[in-house]
């Protein structure tokens, strides 16, 4: 029985979300919250938001128990990209691109 969360257009950029993602895949979900928990960095917050709402969606089905569910997969795609202009010496502008992620989660029964 798998549950799945989905956490879309993050305004992180996706190489960094997933230095977050690769610390806790293939964990049980206690340890990986307890990891999200103590990370200093700024995907952590969002991953953790995701775990939870996939553990509050599999806690809805009957005859699932919680306890002994861990992070099957999860991954990291990147999302649109929002391309801003700076202003740069002699009057010209300097594009700066502003990356967007799509986080997955999947959590299953061990």
């Amino acid at each position: 029985m798998e549950a799945r969360a989905t956490a879309k257009y993050i305004r992180i950029s996706p190489r960094k979300a997933r230095l977050v993602a690769d610390l806790v895949r293939g964990k049980t979900v206690s340890e990986a919250l307890s990891i999200l928990e103590f990370t200093a960095k700024a995907a952590s917050i969002y991953i953790f938001k995701l775990v939870n709402a996939a553990v509050a969606s599999a806690g809805s089905r009957p005859g699932v128990d919680v306890d002994s569910l861990y992070v099957k997969h999860i991954y990291v795609n990147p999302g649109p990209t929002l391309k801003r202009f700076r202003a740069g010496p002699q009057g010209r502008g300097f594009r700066i691109l502003k990356h967007t992620c799509h986080i997955t989660v999947i959590l299953d029964e061990a």
